[in-house]
C-alpha cells in the first residue's frame, strides 16, 4: 500500500493531468529542442458521456481509499476538479528521453510542498525537496525518483500552473520561460502541425518524423508477408514518413484518428495501399474474435464497420470509432 501511495502521489503532484485548451496553443514553456507534443485534456475527459457513465463510478471509488483519500487531503487536491491539462514535450529517445511539462489547474502551492516535504522524510530514496539558482533566486523543487529511467523534478509556477522536468535545468527554464511571459519557440514544422490540431480533443499527440525512422531493423514486418505485405517496402515507406499527429475524442460515442503526412502524394498512394492491405485482413479476422469474446463482439463489431483508411494530398488516415454499447458491452455494463 505504501508504494501505491508513492506512485499516486507522484502521478498527482507530477501528472495532475488535464484539460480543455484554447485553440491549438503552442505553449510558449516547452523548449526549443522539443520533438514531440502530447496534450491531455482530462477536464473534457471527465465531463464526456462515455467516462461518466462507464468510469466514474470506478474513479470516485478508487479515490475512497484510505491512503488515496489522505494524500489527496493533504495536498489539498480534488482531481475531478482542480486537475484541468498537461501538455509534455518529449525529445530524445530510450534513456536518452527527455521531457517538460507544464500542468494546469487549480493549486495550493504551500500544501503542495508541505505535502512533499513530509513525504520526503519517511522515503528519500523516492520524493527529495532540492534547490536550484534561477536568476539569482532559489527555486525550490521536488524530485520524484524512479524504479527505472529519469527523475522527475516539479515546482509550482502559481496557483494555476505546475511545471516538471526530467533534469532541474529543464524545469527551472521551464519556470524561468512563465515569469519571462516568453513567447513560443518551438520549430516550425511542429509549430504548424500543432496549430492543426483540434483544441476540443480529449488528447493528441503530435511529431515531426522526419528522417527518425531509417534505423528500424531490417526484417522487423517479415511477418507481414502473410497477408501480402512486402516488409521491405512497408520499411521504405515509413522513411518517407514526415509528421504524425494522433487524436483520441471521448464523447457520447470514443473517436480515434491517426495522420500520417508522407513526403508527397505518391508516397501517401503507397502507403495507404499497404494499410488497406491491413485493414482488410483485420477486418476478416476480427469476426472470429468476436465469437469468442462475447463482451467484445460490439466494439468487434463497430470496429469492423468503421475502421478505414484513406489518401488524401500528403495525408494518409487511419481512423475508427466505438459507440457507447460497445464500451458499455465491454465493460459488463448494460447502455
Amino acid at each position: 500500500m505504501r508504494r501505491i501511495s508513492r506512485c499516486l502521489l507522484a502521478v498527482v503532484f507530477a501528472a495532475g493531468l488535464v484539460s480543455s485548451a484554447r485553440a491549438a496553443d503552442v505553449d510558449p514553456l516547452l523548449p526549443k529542442e522539443t520533438e514531440y507534443v502530447m496534450h491531455m485534456n482530462f477536464k473534457q475527459m471527465l465531463d464526456s458521456d462515455i467516462i461518466k457513465k462507464y468510469a466514474m463510478g470506478q474513479i470516485k471509488q478508487a479515490m475512497q481509499g484510505e491512503d488515496i483519500k489522505a494524500i489527496l487531503e493533504s495536498l489539498g487536491l480534488d482531481p475531478l476538479k482542480d486537475i484541468d491539462r498537461a501538455t509534455m514535450g518529449l525529445w530524445g529517445s530510450g534513456q536518452d528521453m527527455n521531457t517538460v511539462g507544464v500542468i494546469k489547474g487549480k493549486f495550493d502551492a504551500k500544501k503542495l510542498f508541505d505535502a512533499a516535504k513530509t513525504f520526503s522524510d519517511k522515503n528519500k530514496d523516492k520524493v527529495e525537496i532540492v534547490t536550484e539558482k534561477a536568476d539569482d533566486k532559489e527555486v525550490t523543487l521536488v524530485k520524484f525518483s524512479q524504479d527505472s529511467g529519469k527523475p522527475v523534478f516539479l515546482t509550482v509556477a502559481d496557483e494555476g500552473t505546475i511545471v516538471m522536468g526530467s533534469e532541474k535545468k529543464y524545469a527551472v527554464a521551464a519556470l524561468t520561460a512563465f515569469n519571462k511571459k516568453e513567447k513560443a519557440k518551438l520549430g516550425k514544422e511542429l509549430t504548424a502541425l500543432l496549430l492543426k490540431q483540434d483544441d476540443k480533443a480529449s488528447m493528441y499527440f503530435v511529431a515531426v518524423t522526419e528522417g527518425k525512422l531509417k534505423d528500424i531493423p531490417a526484417g522487423s514486418f517479415d511477418g507481414l508477408k502473410q497477408v501480402g505485405v512486402d516488409g521491405d517496402k512497408m520499411k521504405e515507406q515509413l522513411e518517407k514518413m514526415n509528421t504524425v499527429a494522433v487524436t483520441l475524442n471521448l464523447g457520447k460515442e470514443v473517436k480515434f484518428s491517426a495522420v500520417m503526412g508522407m513526403k508527397d502524394a505518391d508516397a501517401a498512394e503507397e502507403f495507404n495501399g499497404t494499410l488497406e492491405k491491413l485493414v482488410d485482413t483485420a477486418k476478416t479476422f476480427l469476426p472470429l474474435l468476436g465469437g469468442q469474446q462475447p463482451k467484445a463482439k460490439t466494439l468487434i463489431d463497430d470496429l469492423s464497420k468503421t475502421l478505414g483508411v484513406k489518401a488524401k494530398d500528403k495525408d494518409v488516415t487511419l481512423s475508427f470509432s466505438l459507440t457507447a454499447k460497445a464500451i458499455g458491452d465491454l465493460a459488463g455494463t448494460d447502455e
